[in-house]
């Protein structure tokens, strides 16, 4: 009998894989961004999102030329619920895997995860961090390729276009998620 972990149980599944600082701190981060859209749109559901926000990067330290594809056949192991797997595998649809996101939390965690990245690198380069920041300094950000080059501007536009939502209103939920 398949099993749906937790947020508490897949922070310690995603830390028994992942020892790195910043490998956990970006899984909390993604956890707590999926938790806030939960709120706003499937409240009944809120910590099946966190955990999904939670694992979403299980395998990435472990086996990044595998990502996604290794946290299918780990997360089957444990014999996590199938809508789980889908949910966490399909963030990496068109980049390493061929699962796509067909559900709006699918989505929203398609398009925060490297959003979440850029924005965290934003606050660190502020005096004041996230205080006082807003949506406008995102997208300045967004438009300059140097700035935190490793996240991908083409998924987080994917990933609005997804969600059927304008750029500017995604940088400004994910910035109060990330806020809060």
């Amino acid at each position: 009998m398949s099993y749906i972990p937790t947020p508490e149980q897949a922070l310690a599944l995603t830390s028994e894989y992942n020892k790195e600082a910043f490998h956990l701190e970006h899984a909390k981060t993604v956890g707590k961004v999926m938790a806030y859209f939960a709120a706003q749109y499937d409240p009944e559901n809120v910590d099946f999102w966190h955990a999904v926000g939670l694992l979403h990067d299980i395998d990435f330290e472990q086996w990044p030329e595998q990502h996604c594809v290794k946290a299918q056949s780990l997360l089957k192991e444990l014999d996590i619920d199938a809508e789980m797997i889908h949910a966490v595998i399909s963030h990496g649809y068109g980049i390493c895997i061929d699962v796509a996101p067909e559900k709006y939390m699918e989505k929203v965690l398609f398009a925060v995860d490297e959003l979440t990245g850029l924005i965290g690198a934003a606050a660190l380069m502020r005096p004041t961090g996230f205080e006082g920041m807003e949506a406008s300094s995102v997208k300045k950000k967004f438009k300059d390729k140097k700035f935190a080059a490793g996240c991908s501007r083409d998924v987080i536009a994917r990933g609005a276009e997804m969600l059927e939502m304008d750029l500017n209103d995604l940088f400004a939920k994910t910035l109060e998620a990330m806020k809060a």
